[in-house]
């Protein structure tokens, strides 16, 4: 009987999901790596390199990165700009990560315009990981984040627009479609990940949710193992589409799993993919779940179920470029 080692068992699950095994340890990249999902990316990116090059630490950096969005008007899926739940009222969730096992979340955070700030509050002044709700605000407040009315009069008319019929319908790949606005939106998210040339890695995640959700509804992104995970060592990963699809696996902690296993980056987001295609099946008719990961080397993969979904990675220039997701169904 043959002997079954460490290396060949990882072969083996390799081989039986379909995966390819990671290469010998391909070349750890020498400068800062950012990826972060959607064309919006781009620039919270280069937020996100240029306050590490300034001599920010990699959270500074992910921290910078997501306030861009978080701070644009035009994007109606996170941030202040972001559409309002079914009473109007605009709420938001967001978390952060290293990869040293500190985390700090918020949910369902009203008048607030950094979540992402906040989450790195409660990281770092509090014994917790999670806050929601008016306790998350109250929190803001106590410490010194100002509050402001996040609901934006163009918000408001699409809002007060959709009341007329008050009917959903998810729209996929919905980030990228920034004009013409009317249609009422489903996905959420800006997940960013990230390597610091010293190999330390860490994640962040921010997001308006859904658009016209039940009041207090929250879904993947502030979630530890489901928006966003990071292992020292491993990877991470952050995920974007609709939330309650990926909190039924634990989406990203299942691809930083694979990533553990020896599965290329693009490997595990596909394995995440394909399993909820088949816990799903025709529930997952016209809609949009995709992952993105990142190895401990820097090198990154994406994957997601419809075509559409596009992420920005930033190369050894400190530039980043949007690539084209590679997915499950073909439309």
């Amino acid at each position: 009987m043959p002997t079954i080692t460490r290396r060949t068992a990882i072969a083996g699950l390799a081989a039986a999901t379909g995966a390819a095994r990671l290469p010998a340890q391909p070349r750890a990249t020498s400068t800062l790596r950012v990826a972060s999902t959607w064309d919006f990316g781009a620039a919270a990116n280069d937020a996100a390199v240029a306050r590490f090059r300034s001599g920010g630490s990699l959270i500074d950096a992910l921290e910078a990165g997501a306030k861009v969005p978080e701070a644009d008007l035009t994007n109606h899926s996170v941030g202040k700009g972001g559409y309002p739940d079914r009473d109007g009222r605009v709420t938001l969730d967001a978390v952060i990560m290293d990869d040293k096992g500190h985390v700090g979340a918020v949910a369902a955070m009203e008048d607030i315009a950094h979540p992402i700030s906040v989450a790195r509050a409660v990281m770092e002044r509090t014994p917790h990981t999670f806050l929601v709700g008016d306790g998350a605000r109250q929190f803001a407040l106590a410490n010194g984040f100002t509050a402001e009315k996040l609901l934006t009069p163009e918000a408001e008319a699409e809002w007060r627009k959709w009341l007329k019929t008050s009917k959903y319908q998810p729209v996929a790949n919905s980030e990228n479609a920034r004009a013409p606005l009317g249609g009422p939106l489903d996905h959420d998210t800006i997940g960013m990940i990230a390597r610091a040339p010293n190999g330390e890695l860490a994640g962040a995640c921010t997001t308006s949710g859904m658009a016209f959700k039940l009041h207090g509804r929250v879904g993947d992104s502030p979630q530890v193992g489901s928006g966003l995970f990071v292992e020292a060592g491993v990877g991470a990963a952050t995920a974007t589409g609709l939330g309650e699809e990926v909190t039924r696996i634990a989406g990203t902690a299942r691809v930083v799993s694979s990533l553990r296993a020896g599965m290329t980056p693009m490997n595990a987001c596909r394995e995440a993919v394909e399993h909820i295609a088949r816990l799903r099946g025709s529930a997952l008719d016209g809609v949009q779940v995709g992952f993105l990961a990142m190895d401990r080397n820097g090198q990154v993969g994406a994957f997601a179920i419809l075509p559409g979904f596009t992420y920005a990675v930033t190369g050894d220039d400190g530039r980043s470029t949007v690539l084209p997701s590679a997915s499950l169904r073909k439309g």
